[in-house]
């Protein structure tokens, strides 16, 4: 019989903010020079020892004499002391290029700025230079607090998030007040802050959306938007009658009615109508969205914090390669699936975190309990889950009734979601886990091999395993584990975003709306959407 692996509970987080884990040396964002640091406690080991493999994961040089030891130690990240120092992985530095990343604005609250831009004015645009002359418009969409709709033409497809100002709309009819339209709320600039800076950080590391630019869109609606958002409606209706509708129609639009619009890449289809067919597609999504959130864990300290079925894209850029013509063992990377992670309304960052005058960005969950005690959608436990575990400590959930005092004190304090706590990560990935392994409609046989191989990745994850048992602290364990368990090569982790894309406001600038040209040149024939390029 095997050796049972030592096993951990969660406890008090430690306010170290790395711990002996696989990556040696997790670094800031790669703009970022990291400050130099010099330690003679107790605890000198453990800081050089969780930096190494995430952080850059965009180069990677490892020398033979210095690879990771082949125990597993898992024991808590919140624990101050460790029995066993983990060798590093040795990395090459290398700089990218990362034009839009900037440090977070100083904040009121939790990190947001009353001002939406203190650097330049954003462009205005109407909708008729959002839609042009033979572009087609689709809303695909309702997110948390914006509208989404996918924009195609001959140049490609750019995916924009449209979030109402507080503007003027039109008094909803007699008809429409029967029916039960609630409007949602409009914005304040300082609401959408947040999201924008934690999208431009978050743009150059793969797995994450490509941000293009943000603009305001203000006037009367085109008629092609009106249609879309009718068809869209529609098509609700006859999936869900009860289903209500919450932003305003764009009949209701008025010249003064102003919008933030957000442009970024498409991803591809939403992992909840995306149609699994295979273990090795099960395999790439989490993995793709491990990987993802390791990095964004090294890089800004990232937290996603709403990263159910709807905020994962699929794309299949690639082939799947049959099991007979693999040259390479493992179980990642054989689908030609691409996985893109999007919505950060919910989501906390820090990208300057080792400088201590700087802010972390941060949404306040507090705002609203009723997120917390609802219970409409399977993810609302997930919710419960992260309050739970910021007021207690440990994996056990408070049910919904339990959630009614805002700011309510807990193990550290009053709550509060400015603090890093990559756990919370953790209980997404089991979602996702979950999500996917209830959804697949491949054949039963690979269903179950994939679970058979993944058992004990499961009751890591697991947040209703047992207490005796062992968990994980962040993504970043996860990715340790499954390199580990040799599922992902180390050379699967090196690759950076290497493409810049177009935006509509850039086409509209350049006065590029289609017509030939004759000068040569990327401006006038690149397409506004590009293949990830993802090295592996």
């Amino acid at each position: 019989m095997s050796k049972q692996p030592s096993l951990r509970k969660y406890g008090r987080q430690s306010r170290k903010h790395k711990c002996n884990r696989l990556f040696a040396e997790l670094p800031q964002t790669p703009v970022r020079n990291q400050p130099e640091k010099a330690t003679e406690d107790d605890d000198s080991l453990e800081k050089g020892t969780f930096e190494a493999l995430t952080s850059k994961f965009s180069n990677v040089k490892i020398d033979d004499e210095n690879s990771a030891s082949s125990e597993y130690i898992r024991q808590s990240p919140r624990l101050k002391q460790q029995d066993a120092v983990i060798e590093s992985l040795r990395l090459e530095p290398v700089k990218l290029q990362i034009p839009r990343t900037q440090s977070p604005l100083k904040s009121h609250a939790l990190g947001a700025s009353a001002d939406l831009d203190t650097k330049r004015q954003l462009q205005v645009l109407s909708w008729s230079e959002i839609c042009l002359p033979g572009d087609k418009i689709v809303k695909i969409a309702e997110a948390s607090y914006a509208e989404v709709y996918r924009v195609t033409n001959e140049r490609g497809t750019s995916i924009i998030k449209v979030i109402r100002m507080v503007s003027p709309v039109k008094a909803q009819t007699k008809t429409q007040q029967k029916s039960g339209l609630v409007d949602e709320e409009p914005h304040s600039e300082s609401d959408l802050m947040g999201e924008l800076k934690i999208s431009e950080w978050l743009a150059d590391i793969p797995g994450f959306v490509v941000y293009k630019e943000r603009y305001v869109v203000q006037g009367k609606a085109c008629r092609e938007l009106l249609e879309t958002h009718q068809a869209f409606h529609k098509k609700l209706k006859r999936q869900d009658p009860d289903r209500l509708q919450f932003y305003p129609s764009p009949s209701r639009y008025l010249d003064a009615t102003k919008f933030l619009v957000v442009e970024l890449g498409d991803a591809g289809t939403a992992l909840e109508d995306f149609e699994l067919g295979s273990a090795d597609q099960l395999w790439d999504i989490f993995f793709h969205v491990a990987i993802a959130l390791a990095r964004a864990e090294a890089h800004i300290e990232f937290e996603h914090r709403d990263l159910h079925e709807g905020n994962l894209c699929i794309r299949q850029t690639g082939e799947p390669i049959p099991i007979g013509n693999r040259e390479r063992s493992g179980r990642f990377g054989f689908s030609g699936l691409d996985v893109t992670i999007l919505d950060y309304g919910l989501s906390r960052a820090h990208a300057d975190y080792q400088l201590g005058q700087s802010q972390p960005i941060a949404y306040d969950l507090e705002r609203d309990l009723s997120i917390f005690t609802s219970e409409h959608a399977p993810q609302c436990e997930v919710y419960r889950r992260m309050r739970s575990f910021l007021l207690r400590g440990d994996r056990e959930c408070i049910p919904p009734q339990g959630h009614k005092k805002a700011y309510e004190r807990g193990i550290e304090g009053p709550i509060t979601w400015t603090r890093h706590e990559p756990y919370t990560n953790v209980l997404w990935l089991a979602y996702i886990y979950d999500w996917m392994v209830n959804h697949f409609r491949g054949p039963k046989k690979e269903l179950n091999t994939f679970k058979r191989l993944t058992r004990e990745l499961w009751t890591y994850l697991n947040p209703d395993t047992d207490d005796s048992v062992t968990g994980f602290g962040s993504a970043s364990d996860v990715v340790r584990f499954s390199l580990e368990s040799g599922w992902i090569e180390e050379n699967q982790l090196v690759g950076a975003r290497d493409e810049n894309e177009k935006s509509i406001l850039s086409i509209l600038e350049k006065g590029d709306l289609g017509q030939e040209s004759d000068e040569e040149g990327p401006a006038d024939t690149r397409p506004r959407r590009s293949p990830r390029r993802r090295q592996l």
